[in-house]
């Protein structure tokens, strides 16, 4: 059972219009009837509260307006009742207009010029049936009633979708600028951070040091007669090598938390336990090579480009596998993470690899991107390892 699509609110106007116009056409096919003292009056005007009857079953019964298939019996039921009409009175041609809107709008596009075709056919060749001859003029009205039924609902539909297309353009818009606000500003906080944790590191933590080294020289220094000096030498050193533990604590607290007591390799490996745990995209990692200490920016790059690209793959790439492989190669790191997707076109990436790529060139790395259309993605970022 498929479903008829929810009228927007302007078609909902339309429609009702239609309505109207159908029952005011098969009154004025009735009235014309009786007025002229045709012998088949009585059998036009029933025919025409049939025909009413059996139009108004179509807005009114449930199945009708949530079932495609119900709504299509209904449409047959309309247009055979019409037919009657039609071999009734030359002036059931009029109900034709009408029938074109209400074909356009339930039949598929191909299937909705066919039916309106046939119909304006059929109105072509009853009149000419009923004046007993054929004439080029009385053929215009149904052709160019069916010619503007045509343009006018599929110029509405072709605006309609155009509109949605907008819609859906404007609210990506705003998920992105959400996106990116989140992201500029989660970089600002990982900056700070780090600006804190090299302020601390390269003054607070080196004076500490110093000056505990200091002391120490001076106890060794010291007769072993200043028992008072000497004491308060080391409770001053004591003191110094406090204070330099809490801010080497404070330094570490300040780094990124996925690298808290831990390296670059065993932080990309936890990432990939967690996706294949959490998620039915298994994730493998790759070490290659030996690791060396790499600036806290190159670690915090990769660390989130490898979150990145594997969050791209669970949401987007549908794949069963991805491989995450790190690798120290001369004088460059890289973090290549490949997956058996669905694949995508490069050409049209999203926020996110525009992202990773601004946050690769930033630290002078190299991002590349290779994907088709179902042949997995394949995301790698290489950077130098040291800091530029």
């Amino acid at each position: 059972m498929t479903a008829v699509p929810v009228l927007t609110p302007t078609s909902r106007v339309l429609t009702w219009c239609l309505h109207l116009l159908f029952v005011a056409l098969l009154a004025l096919a009735a009235a014309r009837a009786v007025a002229d003292g045709s012998p088949e009056a009585g059998a036009v005007v029933a025919v025409a509260v049939t025909c009413a009857v059996v139009y108004a079953a179509g807005p009114l019964l449930p199945r009708v307006r949530t079932s495609r298939p119900a709504a299509l019996w209904w449409l047959v039921a309309v247009g055979l009742v019409w037919l009657v009409l039609l071999v009734l009175t030359a002036d059931g041609v009029w109900v034709a207009f009408p029938l074109y809107f209400l074909q356009l709008h339930l039949l598929p596009r191909r299937q909705g010029l066919v039916a309106v075709i046939v119909t304006a056919l059929a109105a072509i060749t009853a009149f000419a049936v009923h004046q007993g001859s054929f004439a080029p003029a009385a053929a215009i009205g149904p052709a160019l009633g069916a010619a503007v039924a045509v343009a006018v609902v599929w110029g509405y539909q072709a605006l309609y979708r155009e509109s949605e297309r907008r819609r859906n353009l404007i609210e990506e818009l705003t998920a992105t600028r959400a996106d990116l606000a989140e992201a500029q500003h989660a970089a600002g906080v990982l900056a700070e951070r780090e600006r804190l944790a090299h302020e601390i590191h390269d003054t607070l933590a080196q004076g500490l040091s110093s000056i505990q080294l200091l002391l120490r020289a001076a106890e060794r220094t010291l007769p072993d007669t200043a028992g008072n000096a000497a004491r308060y030498v080391e409770q001053a050193r004591q003191a110094a090598a406090d204070n330099l533990a809490e801010a080497r604590r404070f330094v570490v607290a300040l780094s990124p938390p996925a690298l808290d007591d831990t390296t670059l390799a065993d932080a990309l490996e936890r990432l990939c336990a967690t996706i294949s745990a959490r998620h039915r995209t298994t994730a493998r990692f790759h070490l290659a090579g030996d690791p060396v200490p790499l600036p806290t920016a190159h670690e915090v790059a990769l660390l989130r480009i490898g979150q990145a690209a594997l969050a791209n793959t669970v949401r987007h790439a549908d794949a069963s596998t991805a491989d995450v492989t790190l690798s120290y190669r001369g004088e460059y790191v890289t973090l290549e993470v490949v997956d058996d997707g669905v694949g995508f076109d490069p050409e049209h990436s999203g926020f996110g690899l525009t992202a990773m790529r601004t946050r690769t060139e930033a630290l002078d790395g190299i991002f590349t991107v290779e994907s088709s259309r179902g042949h997995g993605t394949t995301v790698s970022a290489r950077l130098p390892k040291e800091c530029p």
